[in-house]
């Protein structure tokens, strides 16, 4: 990250939580935005840019799954719901409209500022690599602005957007072992339904046009019981 403060923007219409939670990611030198509605979020976000939106998800209103839905089909930022609900649907369907991380209350401060702070080094290692012009790991290329991966001899490999998606988050994440869920995550609108294993179908078709033996792969190595990892060094 560079060296001004990340500007996280809390959306919590609950005052106590709302000011709590400002108060102690202020005190790791954030700069927050405090909103109690999703309209006032969207007046800020228009003048302002942020790098991760804390937002509950039962907002009175424009809920937080409708906000998460509409911010991620307008950029990469960092997303966290927040729920007073455990009910698994919520998770799965938040995740599934591109939340990267969902916290049910009551949470522990400590776990979130963790999870605020490993949010935003991910999505500015993803912006700083959106920005270099290709990445190459074996024979390939990927240009990630243009959408595309090339082979050896210079053909496009035909990647459909899922397996874009998977592709750029592995990429972006080298060496880090990625499960199920947070690769769900960043796949964003998916026809092919909303199973874990989808995940696993999407990783044999990327496997199969990078010619990665699953046996012995150079580049999406199994983490058995725990998910994938990209192990192949980035140039």
């Amino acid at each position: 990250m560079t060296g001004r403060a990340s500007h996280i923007v809390i959306i919590e219409d609950e005052p106590v939580t709302r000011g709590a939670l400002t108060a102690y990611l202020e005190s790791f030198g954030y700069r927050i935005t405090e909103c109690a509605s999703a309209e006032a979020a969207e007046s800020i976000l228009a003048q302002d840019l942020a790098d991760l939106l804390i937002v509950d998800i039962n907002l009175a209103g424009k809920d937080g799954l409708e906000i998460t839905r509409e911010q991620r089909a307008r950029s990469e930022i960092g997303i966290i719901l927040l729920s007073g609900r455990t009910d698994e649907v919520d998770r799965i369907v938040g995740l599934e409209l591109g939340a990267d991380d969902y916290v049910c209350k009551p949470f522990n401060r400590r776990e979130l500022a963790a999870r605020v702070k490993n949010l935003l080094r991910r999505t500015a290692a993803m912006r700083q690599m959106a920005r270099r012009a290709v990445l190459q790991f074996g024979e390939f290329s990927f240009d990630i602005a243009g959408r595309q991966l090339s082979d050896g001899e210079g053909q496009a490999v035909p990647l459909t957007r899922a397996e874009f998606e998977l592709l750029r988050v592995f990429v972006g994440n080298p060496g880090v072992v990625m499960d199920r869920d947070r690769l769900l995550a960043n796949i964003t609108h998916r026809s092919d339904g909303t199973n874990q294993r989808t995940v696993d179908v999407l990783i044999r078709r990327l496997r199969r046009k990078l010619g990665d033996d699953p046996r012995a792969p150079r580049f999406l190595c199994t983490a058995h019981g725990e998910g994938y990892v990209f192990t192949a060094p980035l140039g």
